[in-house]
């Protein structure tokens, strides 16, 4: 792609969801949110083939309906109350439709379908750029409006979310799908708590995109796309075993490492609030994860998949690629936990 249009389109990518954070007008916001969405297709179908079109083309339709109700709901909104923002008397219906088509876009459950399909037809940088940053807009507009929505409704979402995520991770051998369902379980874990503490939501969306990021830039410098091709990272990259186990295992949420964090907290605060239901159910469907996330593992450094190479030693082989942004951020989702009293 022309380098002036791969830095417009990335420029584009950028400022999307800054407008929508600092926009206080709703037609304003939803621009942000369809600048996001245009300028991400073109970087799904560049070098195009059957699985990226097929993946830009259900990202467009599903992210072009949750547009035109999200729209709908504003023009409604307008024509209720004559204002472009929502107010504690604007119709429930009409803040029902809102929620809606912003967890279509986040790809929370039920409304999750659509975002393991696109992450697996796409490229690894690019699905890195869905999963995290494409949410920040989305949870921007919940985090201003989460006082108007009905509470039941969040709940209920992330309940399904967490479940379906951490059920639907299990019988999965494909990294990209992997990654795609604790996406929509860590989403799930951030509305849970949202109508009671709105911070704890933007921390674990901080955290979440710190141990996802490292993920993706492993699988994509090496080309990780299924379980069996990480088996061969004993002997491509044997240092990053450790670390990539400790990544792992922090976005599973295993104590002591960073992970732990956001879902200690969030249970903390749901128990507060007397959701004692809800904070069980989320700590068990978390041992879930940590299951598929510990597979990962156990296929990576505790196994030797049959191979047709006959070159098992790349290790000897001059290799030049190298992140000089994966260190610290490894450093970061993996031993932040300590620093909890100050995040807190």
């Amino acid at each position: 792609m022309n380098p002036i249009t791969l830095m417009i389109i990335y420029f584009t990518i950028l400022t999307g969801p800054v407008i929508t954070m600092l926009s206080s007008n709703l037609f304003i916001m939803w621009i942000g949110l369809e600048m996001n969405l245009l300028a991400l297709i073109p970087l799904m179908i560049n070098n195009s083939n059957p699985r990226s079109t097929e993946a830009a083309t259900k990202y467009f339709l599903t992210q072009a309906t949750a547009s035109m109700i999200l729209l709908f709901s504003i023009v409604m909104n307008f024509k209720q109350m004559g204002l472009w923002t929502f107010q504690p008397e604007t119709n429930s219906m009409i803040l029902a439709t809102t929620f809606i088509s912003l967890a279509i876009k986040l790809g929370l459950a039920p409304f999750h379908s659509w975002l393991p399909e696109v992450t697996q037809g796409i490229k690894l940088k690019v699905g890195l750029i869905l999963l995290t940053w494409q949410k920040v807009a989305p949870l921007s507009i919940l985090l201003q409006y989460y006082e108007l929505l009905d509470h039941k409704l969040l709940i209920s979402s992330a309940i399904i979310s967490v479940l379906i995520g951490a059920w639907n991770g299990l019988n999965q051998t494909q990294t990209r799908k992997i990654m795609a369902y604790s996406s929509i379980s860590h989403m799930g874990w951030m509305v849970s708590v949202l109508p009671f503490n709105p911070s704890l939501t933007i921390l674990n969306l901080l955290i979440y995109i710190t141990m996802t990021t490292p993920m993706f830039m492993i699988f994509h410098t090496h080309s990780f796309t299924s379980i069996s091709s990480m088996s061969l990272m004993w002997n491509k990259m044997p240092m990053a075993l450790p670390m990539v186990s400790m990544i792992l295992l922090s976005t599973g949420g295993l104590p002591p490492l960073t992970g732990f964090l956001p879902k200690w907290a969030i249970i903390t605060e749901l128990l507060k609030n007397n959701n004692l239901i809800l904070a069980t159910l989320m700590a068990m469907t978390a041992l879930i994860n940590l299951f598929f996330y510990t597979r990962l593992i156990y296929s990576t450094s505790l196994t030797t998949f049959p191979t047709n190479s006959n070159s098992k030693m790349y290790i000897h082989q001059n290799y030049k690629k190298t992140n000089n942004i994966l260190s610290p951020l490894t450093i970061i989702s993996t031993m932040m936990l300590p620093l909890t009293p100050l995040l807190l």
